[in-house]
């Protein structure tokens, strides 16, 4: 059983839904209660979740469940589709998420289980390890590091000092760097005037087996779904890779590349330094991403691109050369 870094608050009536948010509904009794608030690609029967106006419609089992969405959308939908409709679906989620889910507190933190511990694993100086963990053989962790509760690190994984890691699962022989955070909540809100909302993340980091992240990176955790860093994949120093993005194996990102929220990236893809990477898009596999460069669109398999807005490597080249000469 995978472990839970957060407190379910469910099940939350239908009534306690709309005295927190301004709505009206459509197919529902007054009856209903629901477990879980969760993306539309993880819904199981007793779900309540939604839909961005922007969003396609793919999820077979979304008659079944309880949608949140405006007025816009519903053209989309059939016509015994349950449906919460809202003015802001970005701001209903924002308040939602907050009454299905929170933090633990510290008195339930006291009642999980004591720290399991490896075999030959080498601990430094004040380093805290949180009840819940769990940590396998041959793992060194250096000095001022914490690790917070219910964290899985995997064999031969080796941590640098002052690094914090929370809601994430190792798989065996990762490298983590000095000073890197792994695991804080991404940077998922409502833009409400003078009083933001905070979207509370529920997803968490897994990196597979054989990662390697540099000193000074900050890996977010989903909000919705997990981020997800495939084997063999490196990170180098200063890197951020947002909330929700999942990236496939034997990947390099050099220094200070940036991936945004929710993007997706294939296998064996290389960035130069630098380079940021837009939310919400695919990169194919085989990409390579010149240093600096700006990526706002989706790239097929086997593309080289660079520039910003990046474009195909040989095409830029061209169009440099003919502004600026062969210089």
């Amino acid at each position: 059983m995978l472990p839970s870094f957060f407190k379910k608050l469910g099940p939350i009536s239908i009534n306690q839904i709309k005295s927190k948010i301004d709505c009206r509904v459509v197919n529902l009794t007054g009856e209903e209660t629901y477990d879980n608030f969760a993306s539309v690609n993880s819904i199981n029967s007793n779900s309540l979740t939604f839909l961005y106006d922007n969003e396609s419609i793919k999820n077979k089992l979304l008659n079944k469940v309880s949608l949140v969405c405006t007025k816009n959308k519903i053209k989309e939908l059939s016509s015994n589709q349950k449906i919460i409709i809202v003015e802001n679906v970005q701001k209903s989620v924002a308040i939602l998420s907050n009454i299905f889910y929170r933090d633990l507190n510290d008195n339930e933190k006291i009642n999980l289980k004591k720290p399991s511990i490896g075999k030959n694993c080498e601990i430094g100086n004040n380093v805290v390890i949180e009840n819940g963990v769990i940590i396998g053989n041959n793992v060194k962790i250096n000095h001022g590091t914490v690790i917070k509760h219910n964290c899985i690190i995997g064999d031969r994984t080796e941590i640098g000092s002052n690094t914090t890691i929370s809601n994430s699962i190792f798989g065996e022989d990762i490298y983590i760097g000095s000073n890197t955070s792994i695991g804080q909540k991404g940077f998922g809100f409502h833009i409400n005037k003078n009083n933001n909302l905070n979207i509370f993340h529920t997803g968490r980091v897994l990196l597979q087996s054989k990662v390697s992240i540099g000193s000074g990176c900050t890996i977010d955790r989903g909000s919705f779904s997990d981020t997800i860093i495939g084997n063999n994949t490196y990170l180098d120093n200063l890197c951020h890779v947002a909330h929700n993005v999942e990236i496939g194996k034997n990947c390099a990102f050099a220094a200070m590349t940036g991936i945004a929220g929710s993007a997706r990236v294939g296998n064996n893809v290389l960035t130069g330094g630098q380079a940021g990477i837009a939310g919400h898009i695919k990169i194919g596999n085989n990409v390579r991403i010149a240093a600096k460069s700006g990526v706002f669109n989706s790239i097929d398999d086997g593309e080289q691109v660079m520039g910003n807005p990046a474009i195909n490597q040989y095409k830029f080249i061209k169009n440099y050369k003919k502004i600026y000469g062969k210089k």
